[in-house]
């Protein structure tokens, strides 16, 4: 395996850092005001109506801006989600989620992997160790396991995109894996987003501790996916790898 120079590795990892400086700035600039339910509260019902005279300017644009919190890493995307519902409905704002999530997580994966992912894949397989099966191990389960990471909400959004471009794992089952996977919950979040209009019109100013109360039940199958689904997999698997053991050759 060739070492890198210094300037190689520099020139690789110039996006890492510009995605760490993009980051910093936002945080600096208190653009991280614009991510919360202020957005919701203070623009929902302009941004509904636009949507509803400008389809697909607005869809188009949903997607462009979800994608590129998705690939800068920035906190909050679930505000975003909820204004996804309120604009375009719960299906369609799923599906729009879906999408800028998955084009901002290849962005991120191909960050990671063309700075150091190809480096540490080609270590791996020179070491022949634990990580080197690891690897050819998710790559032979590559869609199970990254289907089963990004159903589950509680799993970090950023940590999966990293560590796949970091692991080089294949980028089909990968992309599909993270558009199917992402459904489950965003439906329930843009669900949730398309009531809050009427809430809005209403004169209701939505909060957190408002939505908890409001929403209760459909948040309690966000908690489902992230609790119990992940045994239920486990289960599914341990039963389908014992009925594998058990069949004749």
């Amino acid at each position: 395996m060739a070492k890198r120079t210094a300037k190689e590795w520099s020139l690789r990892l110039l996006p890492l850092a510009a995605i760490a400086g993009l980051v910093v700035a936002f945080f600096a600039l208190g653009w991280n005001r614009y991510l919360s339910m202020d957005l919701i509260r203070e623009h929902g019902l302009n941004l509904q109506a636009y949507a509803r005279a400008h389809w697909w300017t607005a869809l188009a644009a949903f997607i462009a801006v979800y994608a590129l919190a998705t690939a800068s890493t920035i906190p909050g995307p679930v505000f975003l989600t909820l204004l996804g519902g309120m604009m375009f409905g719960p299906y369609v704002g799923a599906l729009a989620q879906a999408t800028g999530a998955t084009i901002g997580s290849v962005v991120i994966y191909y960050v990671y992997r063309t700075s150091i992912g190809t480096w540490l894949r080609a270590k791996f397989e020179a070491d022949a160790g634990f990580m080197d099966r690891l690897a050819k191990g998710i790559d032979r389960n590559a869609f199970t396991t990254l289907f089963t990471l990004r159903v589950i909400p509680s799993v970090p959004f950023v940590l999966v995109n990293a560590t796949a471009g970091m692991m080089a794992v294949p980028l089909r089952p990968y992309v599909i894996a993270t558009f199917i996977g992402l459904l489950p919950s965003t439906f329930i979040y843009t669900w949730i987003g398309s009531q809050l209009g009427d809430l809005l019109r209403a004169g209701v100013r939505p909060d957190l501790p408002m939505l908890l109360q409001q929403f209760f039940w459909p948040l309690m199958g966000v908690v489902f996916l992230s609790l119990l689904l992940p045994i239920g997999i486990k289960l599914f698997q341990m039963v389908r790898a014992r009925r594998n053991a058990g069949a004749p050759a």
